[in-house]
């Protein structure tokens, strides 16, 4: 099984590294000696590192303090609208970074509905919008653990006349560790290495590696530094992906999902009250995004200008063309990530020792080193390459599906683990071949895991924001890049198209999502 995983591991080790040392040979390609003391200094790299550590720090924390009790609600009660409500968790976190900063610079700005709080030019935007966008994987991570957890434990605690505070502290929290450990890490990789939201909500007066990265690179010119600063956050990202591969190998279900049953008495109240406090957290900044969208204008008329636009050109290609690219273009990428991710996937599943952890850590790397770093390699890639080929519309396909291969490796592991051996050999000894067997054996335990993977590599191909926006032409732009360039021009116009390109994502994301819940009908699985 081996083998079938040097495919997936040469296209992510070259797609993912060739990139990167493109870009060092270009930064100290001139044989000249290089002090990364003096460039990581010159880009006040300790302040950068330190708050980058920080926000991502802080953001974890408040996204377990809102998620958790969510988690909570899912595992243990059967509570009406479920379906709908795993729907609206999850959609944050599969939205286009851009738009999720978009929405957050609405809603917390001067004349959005919060504005009067005064923190949209503070820290807290940024750490409300990354609690907004990571909740999810809170929620679907402890939860699957939660909905598994054996109940006998905590009735014994119970017999012997411990409380619920007691018994969730001392019996169910610790049971609940390693998944809690797991989605925090995930969490703190995310928010690390967010650009996005960074970008716009930092307005200049915040920057993390990843944003200052960019700045350097594209702001100056100063490719040395950006290179410098690129290492530094690679190393801080395999620190997380190692901890976290660590934490997720201890992460089990321990039984058959847990009944449900309905909140009784005094459960009511607070069950409701944690089901409208996250429905009123998570509907906000889409609401926003939809009134500004027909309301561009603070104290203007209602109108649909902003949806009329979308069939006028933006950096030459219209917001529907932009729509129906980013459409193709993210099943190609699909596509490619599903095969990859499912030869991954069984050479991983099939694996001990050191192929294992070697295999799921380089598989996990483009999930959480700098989009922005491994965009501008590839910009120095084609600039060097034929014109067919640097403008060839396979490019952002291409880049999608590395940061989408990833996700479908870690959504397919955990299913293949689940498919007895025994059952292979017995249909093997039938005569069936490897083909055969995987068709008849794998495939209809898998199925279900197989539909959400590609459902997952879809939103993320298509919301994809970091790498894609430097590899994009004109007639390649996807509709996160066209945002992020109508909200870079001045205007009442190119704002309200950039609120209906973001209410468009936000549908065909709703939709996607909504299709991949109802495949499932899942107990919250990991991502």
């Amino acid at each position: 099984m081996a083998a079938a995983g040097i495919l997936p591991l040469l296209f992510v080790g070259v797609m993912f590294g060739w990139p990167l040392v493109a870009l060092a040979r270009r930064a100290f390609g001139d044989g000249a000696s290089v002090d990364f003391v003096s460039l990581l200094d010159d880009a006040n790299a300790v302040h950068l590192l330190w708050f980058t550590v920080a926000q991502a720090a802080a953001s974890t924390a408040l996204t377990l303090v809102v998620g958790l009790p969510v988690a909570w609600v899912l595992a243990n009660f059967e509570i009406r609208g479920a379906l709908a409500l795993r729907v609206i968790v999850t959609i944050p976190f599969v939205l286009p970074t851009v738009v999720v900063g978009v929405a957050f610079s609405v809603l917390l700005g001067e004349h959005g509905p919060l504005g009067r709080f005064d923190i949209g030019s503070s820290v807290w935007a940024i750490l409300l919008a990354h609690m907004f966008f990571n909740i999810a994987v809170v929620v679907r991570t402890v939860g699957s653990v939660w909905g598994q957890l054996d109940p006998r434990a905590e009735q014994a605690a119970r017999t012997l006349g411990a409380g619920r505070w007691h018994v969730l502290r001392t019996v169910t929290l610790p049971a609940l560790a390693p998944a809690i450990a797991s989605a925090a890490s995930v969490v703190f990789l995310f928010c690390a290495t967010s650009f996005g939201i960074v970008l716009i909500l930092g307005g200049g007066r915040y920057n993390t590696l990843e944003t200052e990265i960019y700045r350097q690179a594209i702001g100056f010119f100063k490719l040395p530094a950006a290179v410098a600063l690129s290492m530094v956050q690679i190393i801080v990202v395999a620190v997380v992906v190692a901890v976290s591969a660590v934490l997720g190998r201890r992460v089990r279900g321990v039984g058959a999902p847990r009944r449900r049953h309905r909140p009784q008495g005094a459960q009511r109240l607070v069950v409701g009250g944690i089901i409208a406090a996250i429905l009123v957290v998570l509907l906000a900044p889409p609401a926003v995004l939809v009134w500004r969208s027909v309301r561009p204008t603070v104290g203007g008329s209602w109108n649909v200008d902003g949806y009329r636009a979308l069939a006028e050109p933006v950096n030459g290609q219209t917001p529907w063309e932009a729509m129906q690219y980013s459409l193709v273009s993210a099943l190609w990428a699909t596509l490619i990530a599903l095969v990859l991710g499912l030869l991954g996937a069984l050479a991983l599943s099939r694996a001990s020792g050191v192929f294992a952890g070697v295999g799921t850590g380089v598989a996990m790397l483009p999930l959480g080193v700098s989009a922005v770093t491994v965009g501008l390699g590839y910009l120095v890639i084609l600039t060097s390459m034929p014109r067919e080929v640097a403008t060839s519309p396979a490019v952002v396909p291409a880049v999608q599906a590395l940061i989408a291969t990833p996700l479908v490796i870690r959504i397919l592991v955990p299913a293949m683990a689940l498919v007895d051996p025994r059952l292979r050999q017995a249909v093997a000894t039938l005569g069936a071949g490897p083909l055969r067997v995987w068709w008849t054996v794998d495939l209809p335990i898998i199925k279900r895991a197989l539909c959400a993977a590609a459902g997952f590599a879809f939103v993320i191909a298509i919301g994809e924001f970091g790498a894609t926006s430097f590899v994009a032409r004109p007639d390649t732009t996807t509709v996160p890049v066209l945002i992020g360039t109508a909200l870079s021009r001045p205007g009442s116009g190119n704002f309200g198209t950039a609120m209906a390109c973001s209410v468009m994502m936000l549908v065909v994301t709703a939709l996607v999502v909504a299709l991949i819940e109802v495949v499932r009908r899942d107990e919250g699985g990991e991502f």
